[in-house]
């Protein structure tokens, strides 16, 4: 369920948008609409090009179907993960999916000119940038973030990521008029 509004505003200006780097996790997730099935990342160039915008990958790299898939297991086992931050329990598939995917871009402690530390992979290609999404995942988790990425809590119809600015944290749809308003009358 692409909640109406995803498309008409700018991914940083979005009322669910996440913070910073963070929002690219979230527009990652949201790659895949699993109500009508469309999916921005389907192809080894449409792959690319989302990671390449987001400079997660060179522009020139040449990426494979098998490089598809992988992304498309390591955004599922993200979603779980977001699921999770919604009250599910912790899917070990995914925590199994994401640890696979971190030990295959040989993600590395690395310190910058101004002394932070951050993960980043040794790996290149699409190891890369998946290592890059979940170095940006790690310092979420560090910053106390990521536990306001959630994926919507309507199962199997919407499940779409939306970072929780409720004061409480209580936030549980995408869009409370829609996802919340379908799950109360199917109650």
């Amino acid at each position: 369920m692409t909640p109406s509004n995803e498309a008409l505003v700018p991914a940083e200006d979005h009322p669910k948008a996440a913070p910073g780097e963070l929002n690219h996790i979230r527009r990652f997730i949201n790659t895949l609409d699993l109500e009508d099935g469309s999916d921005d990342i389907a192809e080894p160039a449409a792959l690319r090009d989302w990671l390449a915008e987001r400079d997660l990958l060179d522009e020139r790299a040449e990426l494979t179907d098998a490089d598809v898939r992988q992304a498309h297991a390591v955004r599922e086992a993200l979603r779980k993960l977001l699921l999770a931050n919604n009250g599910d329990p912790v899917d070990p598939a995914a925590v199994e999916t994401v640890n696979a995917a971190a030990k295959g871009a040989e993600l590395q402690v690395r310190f910058a000119p101004d002394g932070q530390a951050r993960l980043e992979p040794v790996r290149t290609g699409i190891d890369a940038a998946i290592g890059k999404l979940l170095g940006i995942a790690f310092r979420a988790m560090a910053d106390g973030t990521w536990p306001r990425l959630k994926a919507c809590a309507y199962h199997d119809r919407c499940e779409w990521a939306f970072y929780d600015w409720s004061k409480n944290r209580s936030g549980t749809w995408c869009d409370m008029a829609v996802c919340g308003n379908r799950a109360k009358a199917k109650a």
